[in-house]
């Protein structure tokens, strides 16, 4: 079974970066697609950005396209979203998750927050 781990949250002021890094066990994230998602206070979680099973097609929500770069790395089995220019309403919980045909898995999340 699947199981998905993120990690690098924390707090950042406006314009700054962070990295997050989803990382697995169990099985391989090649055989995945892998998608990042966010959930801010109040509010429904929303899709971020997303990778395809070959890492060849990638995608982003509006609201971070430029900002946000989604890459896997095979060798450590993880996915990586470089955030850069964040902004305070970037402030959200982030998920990764892994998915193909029914199987479809979530990771517990990691916090970041975007404050002066």
């Amino acid at each position: 079974q699947l199981q998905l781990v993120e990690s690098g949250g924390g707090l950042v002021q406006p314009g700054g970066s962070l990295r997050l890094s989803c990382a697995a066990s169990g099985s391989t994230l090649d055989f995945y697609h892998i998608g990042w998602f966010r959930q801010a206070p109040g509010k429904e979680r929303e899709g971020v950005s997303c990778i395809v099973v070959s890492g060849r097609s990638t995608d982003y929500s509006d609201s971070v396209r430029g900002r946000f770069t989604i890459y896997r790395d095979g060798a450590k089995n993880t996915v990586t979203l470089q955030m850069n220019s964040l902004k305070p309403e970037d402030t959200a919980i982030y998920y990764c998750n892994a998915h193909w045909g029914i199987m479809d898995y979530w990771g517990k999340g990691t916090l970041v927050t975007v404050s002066s």
